[in-house]
């Protein structure tokens, strides 16, 4: 098993993109705060974020335009999903703390990763629910609830 597909590279990768989710909502809440525009920090997110994905890709290798398929135009939406959580955030933090935000987003993504792996939506590996996992799954979520503050 290679270093890039080992599971603790994998998982330690995962857990720095959680640091990376409050980190993201206090800045760019920050930038929303000194803009007066949630939207507009989040235009510059992405801004900045599309120049440093596209120094990635150029240095990576440009996809064939052939691997541009829309057989599954679903798949396209996810930007829509990014947009919404950027601005959500954005706009949510400075209001209700970033803890809270993060809180009930991480609630959220329990509650969907959970669906999407019981019924392996989208191709996704598939997981069933049973009672061991409904506990857990009800730790964390009670787990979330008792950690975050009052808003």
């Amino acid at each position: 098993m290679s270093i890039q597909n080992s599971s603790w590279t994998i998982a330690l990768i995962m857990f720095l993109s959680g640091i990376g989710i409050p980190i993201l909502a206090t800045w760019n809440g920050a930038l929303g705060n000194q803009l007066g525009s949630p939207a507009g920090a989040t235009f510059v997110l992405f801004g900045v974020g599309f120049v440093i994905s596209g120094m990635i890709v150029l240095a990576s290798g440009i996809p064939p335009a052939s691997a541009f398929t829309f057989d599954r135009p679903y798949i396209y939406f996810a930007a829509v999903f990014m947009l919404f959580y950027a601005l959500a955030v954005t706009w949510a933090g400075p209001r209700i703390g970033i803890g809270n935000a993060v809180f009930f987003v991480l609630l959220g993504q329990i509650v969907a990763a959970a669906a999407i792996d019981h019924f392996g939506l989208w191709g996704a590996v598939r997981s069933a629910m049973d009672l061991r996992r409904a506990t857990g799954i009800a730790v964390m979520a009670l787990g979330v609830y008792l950690a975050r503050k009052q808003a």
